[in-house]
């Protein structure tokens, strides 16, 4: 069902987080949306905020825009992506060291590394009785964002199965782990539902865990095939919105969390097993590295594959031409028409300052055009790159807009 990109050939965007004005220096801290909203310092902040992050988009020449994550608290290594839900649902309590025996096995660093730091200093709550769900105010983070331009935003959540790789049990209402899974699943699904009741139409799931347990237990292990029941009943009754399937390799502070990155196991359970509309994935960074793997299906997609066109990890601000260079490889193996240009994952995370972002993300919709211009295509208008507009020209040689 795509609703966002249903006329548009090679869309551009980005995969959502965005860096937030230096100015913008509050944050939740497990509040209720609508408890901080009543301070209007705050309510000052993250409005203004987030008419900023979508005007960049604007101005950036994105054809799909996000809301930046600013909801997300702006903690250590970007924790508050997976811990906005847990903080705000029934059945979990205080902050706690992971045990390294409950530690998902892929998630083992040594002292010394960066991830090391990150790992030991992100604390998780308790599995302390039944999950239950409470409103996050999706609903209401997505209007905001939409008031502010007419071009579709898409909101994105952390998958409700990848929150679960960090907790621990402590309670005798749950026994195994996939019950935890499953009630986080039903709660995610009813705040989804309230989000498309809202008028949204474009829902992104980040990071549900195929591609990671693919490759460590084989794609038709029994706990893969349960996450897909668990990822499918999260979006249930979602059949008029247009789902995006989120996947990359790891962005706590713009850091890949493994080596072994490649979707050949998965590909066909994101294809083809699990429901959705749009499937994201990691490429600039990885050289392209699986695009041939799409070739069996070139003629026969079901969904459409969103690449990233540039990567958040390197602070270089990619080129136009550069971009344009990633669309033509992809094009070798998927259709125009299912084919969108995105960004390997967020610039949020304790990323990409705003100016890098910024030119990233102009350089995916600017290296969009040059490939549709290419193919006889429609463009979209970028203003960062209109002359007329730029901001320091020397006085009587500006471009006229007659």
């Amino acid at each position: 069902m795509f609703t966002a990109t249903a006329d548009l050939i090679l869309p551009s965007t980005t995969t959502g987080s965005f860096p937030r004005p230096r100015w913008f220096d509050v944050s939740m801290w497990g509040r209720p949306l609508d408890t901080c909203m009543l301070d209007v310092r705050f309510r000052e902040k993250f409005q203004d905020a987030m008419t900023v992050v979508i005007g960049d988009q604007e101005r950036a020449g994105l054809d799909v825009l996000t809301h930046g994550d600013l909801h997300v608290d702006e903690d250590l290594a970007g924790r508050a992506w997976h811990h906005y839900p847990l903080q705000r649902w029934a059945g979990f309590e205080g902050d706690h060291l992971q045990p390294e025996e409950t530690t998902a096995p892929w998630l083992h660093y040594p002292p010394g590394t960066l991830l090391n730091e990150i790992y030991t200093g992100w604390r998780w709550p308790h599995v302390v009785d039944k999950i239950q769900h409470r409103p996050l105010d999706y609903a209401k983070i997505w209007r905001i964002a939409q008031a502010r331009t007419r071009k579709p935003v898409k909101f994105g959540t952390c998958c409700s199965q990848v929150m679960a790789l960090f907790l621990d049990i402590h309670t005798p209402h749950y026994t195994d782990k996939r019950q935890v899974i499953w009630d986080m699943a039903e709660a995610m699904n009813k705040e989804l539902l309230a989000l498309r009741a809202a008028g949204c139409r474009c829902i992104q799931i980040e990071e549900p865990t195929f591609h990671f347990m693919a490759n460590t237990y084989g794609k038709d292990h029994a706990e893969v095939k349960f996450m897909i029941d668990a990822f499918n009943r999260e979006v249930q009754g979602l059949d008029d919105v247009e789902i995006w399937i989120h996947t990359c390799w790891g962005n706590p502070n713009m850091q890949r969390v493994m080596e072994d990155t490649s979707y050949a196991n998965s590909i066909e359970i994101y294809l083809e097993r699990c429901r959705g509309d749009v499937w994201t994935l990691e490429m600039k960074d990885r050289n392209q590295r699986d695009l041939e793997l799409f070739e069996p299906f070139k003629h026969d997609l079901k969904k459409k594959v969103a690449i990233g066109a540039v990567s958040h990890r390197v602070l270089q601000a990619d080129r136009p031409e550069e971009v344009a260079g990633e669309i033509r490889k992809a094009l070798r193996y998927i259709p125009p028409e299912r084919l969108i240009v995105s960004s390997d994952c967020g610039f949020g995370r304790q990323g990409a300052n705003r100016e890098i972002a910024f030119y990233k993300a102009s350089a995916i919709a600017q290296g969009a055009n040059l490939v549709r211009r290419e193919l006889g295509l429609p463009e979209s208008y970028v203003p960062a790159a209109d002359p007329r507009l730029q901001l320091d020209v020397v006085p009587g040689r500006a471009a006229s807009f007659t």
